[in-house]
């Protein structure tokens, strides 16, 4: 099974920069998506930043120019950077891994596997 565990989360002011890590194990496919989502309480939860083995970046509007997503060259451990964080960013985010490429157009119907999450605090 594939198993996802993110960390990195925390509390941090306006105008900060934090870094996640999700480490990922068990994965086999060839072809897979890598992604982070993010879900503040009642809100539905949205795709903020997707790679995929090709290299291949997909980076939600409402973060783009301050969030980036890479991983590292085995694609086990996968980034996201936060910089200039807001208030409006607070969420707990959510690795996310599917196999193929779809979970680049960030949805969560198109993701198979996700992590616990970590939470993320901006004030």
């Amino acid at each position: 099974d594939v198993q996802l565990v993110e960390s990195g989360g925390g509390s941090v002011q306006e105008g900060g920069s934090l870094r996640l890590s999700c480490a990922a194990s068990g994965y086999t496919e060839d072809r897979y998506c890598m992604a982070w989502f993010r879900q503040s309480p009642g809100q539905e939860r949205e795709g903020v930043a997707a790679i995929d083995t090709r290299g291949s970046v997909t980076i939600a509007d409402s973060v783009k120019g301050r969030f980036s997503i890479s991983k590292d060259n085995a694609g086990s451990t996968l980034y996201l950077q936060m910089n200039n964080l807001q208030a409006d960013d607070t969420a707990m985010y959510y690795c996310a891994a599917a196999a193929g490429w779809y979970c680049s157009r960030l949805r969560p119907i198109d993701i198979q596997y996700w992590g616990q999450g970590t939470q993320v605090t901006v004030s």
